[in-house]
């Protein structure tokens, strides 16, 4: 049972339409599997055990009679903690949330993996409010990494990340507003995708969706198996009506990429946060990896990502973080995380007027104006995520490590899509992934080049 745990969810699925293995089996054989690892991780705040039973064992019976099933029929996934799940309280990590009414109804793409066939089994920890690069809060304590517990899964959807790559969980859906999809996957060894910005609907998030920062962040799937993404990507895209950021641009299938056209970048250096020689060299390996298979390789990268860090903080702090101090505030939570503590005290010398941050945003338009005119030479730059592998506890808020989230940074800024999927491991035994960042609307380049690494280098390993 365990080698089924490995598998990807696609071929789960495909087992249960098969009757190889019952949905119930699958549902077991994974809720055994967090009551395993979860002592040693914590990234489960809450199981639904009996839910996800009964919901196996209809999938079996509709099965057994012949009715259609969906593409992942009967297999289980997890949800970050900022997603809603009918009955469930999504308390987002903070202490003003924790008496909050269940949900009344999934949120837009829980929903829709449900009519794909999934099962909800858990919900996973996230930092406070989501502000930090480590998933620890004061209601439910710190996620490890499941190959160091030392060290952090990384934030904010770092309890998705530990627990799918512990196999917990074959997938789930994390948030990303600065990396919090991409970093944890890579802290983790696991891939993932950050979708386009308004490829995704928002709908049933926790913050919602709304405000001058809105174009930051996505919802986006994380995964063992970039088999997974693949899959998934066509479920959860479209328009909901609700979320009016949503563009119904064609989504393309990553099988019909062709990779000898396609014109590569890389580089380990942004021109602001360099990565350690671990970081570069698995960056290195992944670009030559791809050369014999793309038209054109070369080490470069557009001038402005230098600006994406400060950009990013501009654009999140222009109160200086008030906003958030008064949502908080609104919400009861009197008292917060130090890492999120540690975050607004970050965005403080950001503070601006109002015609500051009109000349923030003049900036934010230069900054993609740039990244689009790369594109002119370029279809893909690979990258670090981070510039170290997973960092101690703790460790994330410190000035010179936080720089290092330049990296995701830059994608949020963009509105790109960018996937991660691991390419190698540091002395230590920590995963290192690689960033793969596409143009606008074309996360099947993404994904392609994330499928042609992991055949390359084996993606996710076991801990």
């Amino acid at each position: 049972m365990l080698e089924i745990l490995a598998f990807s969810a696609t071929h789960q699925a495909r087992l249960v339409r098969q009757r190889s293995i019952s949905s119930v089996e699958l549902v077991q054989a994974h809720l055994a599997r967090i009551a395993t690892v979860n002592p040693r991780i914590h990234a489960v705040i809450e199981v639904f055990a009996a839910p996800a039973l009964a919901a196996a064992d209809a999938a079996d019976r509709a099965v057994a009679q012949g009715v259609p099933a969906g593409p992942l029929c009967g297999v289980p996934f997890s949800i970050k903690d900022s997603i809603e799940l009918a009955g469930a309280v999504c308390t987002a990590g903070t202490l003003g949330r924790r008496a909050a009414p269940p949900a009344t109804r999934d949120a837009t793409l829980v929903a829709r993996l449900r009519h794909a066939g999934a099962i909800p089994i858990a919900r996973t920890n996230l930092p406070d409010l989501l502000f930090a690069f480590e998933s620890d809060n004061l209601l439910f304590g710190a996620t490890c990494n499941p190959y160091d517990a030392t060290r952090t899964s990384g934030g904010s959807s770092g309890g998705e990340a530990a627990l799918i790559a512990s196999g917990g969980s074959p997938f789930g859906l994390g948030s990303d507003a600065a990396g919090s999809v991409r970093l944890p996957a890579a802290f983790c060894g696991i891939a993932a995708i950050k979708p386009t910005s308004g490829r995704l609907p928002r709908t049933g998030h926790f913050p919602p969706a709304g405000g001058w920062i809105q174009a930051l962040w996505q919802i986006g799937p994380m995964a063992r198996h970039v088999e997974d993404l693949c899959t998934v990507m066509p479920l959860l895209a479209g328009g909901d009506g609700q979320d009016t950021s949503v563009v119904d641009m064609p989504l393309h299938d990553p099988a019909r990429v062709d990779l000898s056209r396609l014109r590569v970048a890389f580089h380990t250096d942004n021109g602001f946060a360099p990565a350690d020689p671990e970081v570069s060299s698995v960056v290195r390996a992944a670009a030559r990896a791809l050369a014999p298979d793309v038209a054109s390789l070369a080490e470069d990268r557009p001038a402005c990502l230098a600006q994406a860090y400060a950009l990013e903080m501009k654009l999140l702090g222009a109160d200086g973080g008030d906003g958030v101090r008064q949502y908080l505030q609104d919400l009861g939570s009197n008292e917060v995380h130090p890492l999120l503590t540690g975050w607004l005290d970050k965005l403080e010398p950001f503070r601006t007027s109002v015609a500051g941050l009109a000349a923030y945003w003049a900036e934010w338009d230069a900054y993609r104006t740039a990244m689009a005119a790369f594109l002119g030479r370029y279809d893909v730059i690979l990258s670090p995520v981070y510039t170290h592998p997973a960092l101690p506890h703790g460790a994330s808020i410190l000035e010179g490590n936080f720089h290092g989230f330049s990296h995701t940074m830059a994608h949020n800024m963009s509105g790109w899509p960018a996937a991660v999927v691991r390419c190698g491991v540091s002395a230590t035994g920590l995963p290192i992934g690689v960033q793969i960042a596409a143009a606008p609307w074309r996360e099947d380049v993404a994904l392609a080049v994330a499928l042609r690494l992991e055949r390359e280098f084996g993606g996710w390993q076991p801990e």
